[in-house]
């Protein structure tokens, strides 16, 4: 191993590692020794669990509800600009991690990946601020699924559909991966007709299509306008700071599509799923995120009063708003009903997360090794049932406001969010200057982008900027709040201390690009590798052909949209 080190690890030696699975090298078969007589995750998640994980597995509250406060703060067109901003760093974040993650799907994920391309003291911070992030969205989703609830009942406490939630989440994951991944199959599944419906509705109704007749057409971005003066700022100076009010809300919406990462450690066949589920990620951001805020533009105006989610008559997201406006009586509830199996879906997901998270720190020796201890399944159960006990914080909104708890929840998980894809960012920039020292082909990669490294510089210096000035408002003359200036800089300010901290305990220096390891773990992947078998039954049969054929229908209708708004334009 000394040798080793010393000498780097050479072409040769990745080649005989990747096209060899079959070899005994030492190095390639190495056991981490401190999951060494552990029961480890196991590969269970299949090619359409991870299909649908990617395209709609955590699209939540942050598209369905939090683009009201966007659309309050940024108008219209201020709302479309920011999360096409937002999208294009998530792209860069994504093509980043798919490069590294396709190459080596090992438990942890960019946790474990920081640790081989940067330092054990990065790795530490990436690892504690993923699991706080996570730990933190929970409760945020069963906030949001109390506000849901609240557009038929205001009368019972909230306290009660936080709970109904909570137990349905914990039971999922209890149940072990297997089930996880079949029920966000179906809540994906839901998600993403639910969205596409939404957008289809959305345009009929602007052209005129609804039981009142009234195209609307770009009627709400010439009034009140396509931008929003923030804080009644007058000028460019205003529409700009509505702008970039928008970008962290995008970036709660957008958190999460790295959940593939987390997912590697138990995903089946990982060379061949994983990359596909990369390809996808384009769809999720183009047609949901994008498509879906700028019909919301369309029907909804920006200073409509069920936008503010601070207030008592915010149990509606801007879908169900617009729908009501239209005059369709029967649908909100229906489109509400699909809103709540969303929270339901992300809070699942984020349990599902944060618990792999704690597993990973506990494989890399920075958390207790209990939190290694797996059921013969592969269910890490102690690591699930602590992250349960977060979801106790989704009771804050029985007696401050699940609305504005909401408000809290989401800047601190959008900013801790934010610093880990400017960790991705980094740890890929490392990746691909030790595959360039040691003359690794990237081309030969399961995945690689032809935007490299241009796209990880772009989103390692535009989210750590964001991060930033993500609470530049509470600045403003007259804006100052305690509780937003804490939850904005809080993870802001954790990340470098806990860097240091780790970096004074640790003693490692960083890794040099000769000495990087790209060999350990291949052997054992590539083992991993098959061809995928055909359908066994008409049943299987059917579900592949529904899942390529929603892939490609998707495909369409982005470029029917695009032609359809040309021509009211």
């Amino acid at each position: 191993m000394a040798s080793e080190k010393e000498k780097g690890t050479s072409r040769d030696d990745y080649q005989d590692a990747a096209l060899k699975p079959g070899s005994n090298d030492a190095e390639s078969l190495r056991i981490d020794d401190r999951t060494a007589g552990e029961h480890k995750l196991v590969r269970q998640l299949k090619n359409r669990h991870i299909a649908m994980i990617s395209i709609g597995g955590v699209i939540g509250t942050g598209l369905f509800l939090g683009t009201a406060t966007a659309l309050r703060n940024g108008g219209p067109v201020g709302l479309l600009l920011g999360y096409i901003t937002m999208g294009s760093i998530c792209y860069s974040v994504m093509v980043s991690l798919g490069e590294m993650i396709a190459y080596l799907p090992i438990p942890g994920g960019h946790i474990r990946l920081a640790e081989r391309f940067v330092d054990p003291a990065f790795s530490f911070t990436m690892g504690w601020n993923y699991w706080y992030n996570w730990c933190i969205v929970l409760p945020a989703e069963l906030s949001a699924a109390s506000v849901l609830i609240g557009f038929w009942n205001k009368d019972i406490n909230p306290a009660v559909w936080v709970t109904i939630c909570m137990v349905v989440v914990v039971v999922i994951n209890m149940l072990g991966a297997g089930v996880y991944g079949e029920a966000e199959f179906i809540f994906a599944s839901i998600k993403v007709i639910t969205i596409t419906g939404l957008i289809i509705l959305g345009i009929v109704l602007d052209l005129g299509g609804g039981p009142d007749h009234d195209r609307l057409g770009f009627r709400y971005w010439k009034h009140p306008g396509p931008f929003v003066q923030f804080d009644d700022i007058a000028g460019a100076k205003g529409r700009f700071l509505g702008w970039w009010a928008v970008l962290t809300q995008a970036a709660f919406s957008f958190i999460g599509t790295e959940i593939v990462a987390i997912a590697a450690g138990e995903a089946k066949n990982p060379r061949r799923n994983l990359p596909k589920a990369i390809r996808r990620v384009y769809i999720r951001i183009l047609l949901f995120y994008i498509g879906g805020t700028a019909v919301i533009g369309l029907l909804v105006p920006s200073n409509d009063p069920g936008l503010n989610l601070s207030s008592g008559d915010a149990a509606s997201s801007p879908f169900v708003i617009a729908i009501e406006r239209a005059g369709i009586k029967s649908l909100p509830s229906i489109i509400n009903a699909c809103l709540l199996t969303s929270a339901w879906s992300a809070a699942s997901s984020d349990l599902f997360t944060s618990s792999r998270a704690l597993y990973g720190l506990a494989a890399a020796g920075n958390a207790p090794k209990i939190f290694l201890k797996t059921l013969p399944n592969g269910l890490p159960w102690v690591s699930v049932i602590f992250n349960s006990l977060f979801c106790l914080l989704g009771y804050m909104g029985v007696t401050k406001g699940s609305g504005r708890v909401f408000g809290w929840f989401a800047n601190m998980t959008a900013v801790a969010g934010l610093m880990t894809w400017f960790g991705i960012s980094l740890t890929y920039l490392r990746f691909y200057k030790g595959m360039k020292e040691q003359g690794i082909d990237r081309t030969k990669l399961p995945f690689a982008s032809k935007l490299q490294p241009y796209a990880a510089w772009y989103s390692m210096c535009f989210c750590l900027f964001i991060s930033i000035m993500s609470g530049w408002a509470v600045f403003l003359k007259g804006n100052w709040a305690v509780d937003v200036f804490v939850t904005n800089y809080l993870p802001l300010v954790v990340f470098p201390i806990m860097y240091v901290g780790a970096r004074l305990y640790y003693r490692e220096p960083y890794k040099k690009a000769h000495e990087m390891d790209f060999v350990t773990n291949i052997a054992e992947i590539e083992a991993e590798m098959y061809d995928e078998p055909p359908p066994r039954n008409k049943a299987e049969a059917f579900w592949q052909w529904l899942v390529r054929k929603q892939i490609q229908r998707i495909d369409d209708k982005l470029l029917i949209h695009c032609n359809l708004y040309a021509d009211v334009k």
